[in-house]
């Protein structure tokens, strides 16, 4: 793309009252974002309103500002890129939706936006250890089966599936709320470079852009409309997952669950999205056979072995959030030995604390 096709497309986006809807509309009437500027007011009338007609008769205040911030971004480098609805690298599943993103930023290797077979996983920032460490394991399953895991770089589920996939030496998508030119949360500044290296950044956003709120609920269209399927880890019933396992289902695409305790409130929407009819998943290697991908490691299944003597007291446990007083009264063991015990447990990797006091058994299988 040009500076004078650049130039046009900002102009176009950052036209006060120009959203996605009107500019498809006047790219449909006019053919390009340069036609579109060649037009009279009364031809622009036409096809947006008096008001936006007038509000385009100027260039926007902040456009040579983003003209320039652009052009440095994509002087860094050969991994910054800006793909338009006409680019043929525009990923079809995602142009083929309601409201695709009429730009995309584009941070990485641009062949992860052409990946076979794209999943998204989603679910809560604040996952119990049991939730996060599902998102991991299945992501690594996934991408050791040639999957292209894409989630939105969030604290919590999102951030580690990205790791999954990535330990995995899968391609993973992140999917941003932001600039590219900035990374939020900042504590995934890390994460986001080795997701750029190994896969792709990716936003709607002008650089420049800081991480508002309405922002993210946006961008989960993205996340649901570049994949064929979305996988749900945990989720409480107000959650923006939510809204992304919708969107996947509006456009025809696959829903899948895990379910968890029935009392833990982050189990709460998957259980919700199960009874709606999301396929209930308890492996990686159950997306697979319904997305009739052959998964190379699979291996017959068998029932779950007895525990061992040694995990007698995670036997006891369960795998339900306990409180300490409720575990000691069902294992009899006295204060000290218990916590000396339960600290062994977490350490192990075995155990999990949660808000509250609560603790939490750790599947490993």
């Amino acid at each position: 793309m040009g500076p004078d096709e650049r130039t046009a497309w900002l102009r176009l986006l950052l036209t006060d009252g120009v959203g996605n809807e009107t500019a498809r509309k006047l790219l449909t009437a006019f053919g390009s974002p340069e036609a579109v500027w060649q037009q009279d007011f009364s031809a622009l009338k036409a096809v947006t309103s008096a008001r936006v007609a007038e509000a385009m008769a100027n260039p926007p205040a902040e456009l040579p500002q983003a003209l320039e911030r652009l052009d440095a971004w994509l002087a860094e480098g050969d991994d910054r890129h800006v793909l338009t609805l006409g680019d043929p690298r525009y990923p079809a599943e995602l142009l083929q939706t309601q409201d695709p993103p009429l730009l995309l930023y584009v941070r990485g290797q641009l062949g992860a936006l052409q990946h076979a077979l794209r999943l998204a996983i989603v679910g809560s920032r604040n996952p119990t250890p049991q939730g996060a460490l599902n998102a991991r394991q299945f992501a690594h399953a996934l991408g050791q089966a040639g999957v292209c895991v894409v989630s939105g770089l969030a604290l919590g589920v999102d951030g580690a599936a990205h790791e999954g996939a990535l330990e995995a030496g899968a391609p993973t998508i992140a999917v941003v709320g932001t600039g590219l030119d900035r990374v939020y949360p900042s504590r995934h500044r890390d994460l986001a470079h080795r997701i750029a290296a190994q896969g792709a950044l990716v936003s709607e956003y002008p650089l420049g852009t800081p991480p508002l709120s309405p922002n993210f609920p946006k961008r989960n269209r993205i996340i649901a409309g570049l994949s064929q399927g979305t996988l749900v880890v945990e989720a409480a019933l107000q959650s923006g997952s939510l809204i992304t396992a919708r969107q996947a289902a509006e456009q025809g695409r696959e829903v899948f669950a895990i379910p968890g305790s029935i009392h833990s409130p982050q189990a709460r929407g998957c259980h919700a999205l199960i009874r709606q009819g999301a396929k209930l998943v308890e492996s990686a290697q159950d997306i697979l056979e319904e997305l009739r991908v052959p998964d190379p490691f699979a291996q017959p299944r068998s029932p779950a072995p007895e525990p061992a003597a040694e995990d007698s007291l995670l036997a006891v446990m369960g795998f339900d959030p306990v409180s300490l007083d409720t575990l000691q009264a069902r294992c009899g063991l006295d204060t000290a030995t218990l916590q000396a015990r339960l600290l062994e447990l977490e350490l192990d990797g075995h155990l999990g604390r949660l808000p509250g006091g609560l603790l939490q058994r750790i599947g490993q299988s």
